[in-house]
C-alpha cells in the first residue's frame, strides 16, 4: 500500500492531498530511512515516524486498512510506539519573571 494513502486510511492526514505532501517533504522515516515519495510501499511490520500536531509520532503497522473506517477502525491497524502523547519540538516560551 502507498505510504500516502496508509496515512488517510488510518486517518494520520486529515485528506489524501495532504497525505501526499506530508510524504513528499522528506520529514517521514520508514524503518528509519528518509521517504520522499507519496508512492511508497508500506507493509505490516513497517515503523514510521512522522511529524504530526507540532511533534514527531512513532507508529508500528500492525495491518493495512481496507477502507478509511471510523477511528475506532484506524487505530486497531496500527500502534504507538513512543507511548507518550505528541511532544511539541519546541515548547512555548513562559513569561514568569
Amino acid at each position: 500500500m502507498r505510504v500516502d494513502k496508509l496515512l488517510w486510511f488510518l486517518r494520520l492526514a486529515r485528506t489524501r492531498p495532504v497525505a501526499q505532501t506530508l510524504a513528499e517533504e522528506g520529514h517521514m522515516r520508514l524503518n528509519g530511512r528518509r521517504i520522499d515519495r507519496a508512492h511508497q510501499k508500506i507493509a505490516a511490520g513497517d515503523v514510521l515516524t512522522l511529524p504530526i500536531a507540532g511533534g514527531v509520532r512513532v507508529i508500528e503497522v500492525l495491518s493495512l486498512p481496507e477502507r478509511r473506517g471510523p477511528y475506532s477502525e484506524a487505530v486497531s491497524c496500527y500502534r504507538v510506539l513512543d507511548g507518550r502523547p505528541v511532544d511539541p519540538i519546541a515548547a512555548p516560551e513562559s513569561n514568569d519573571a
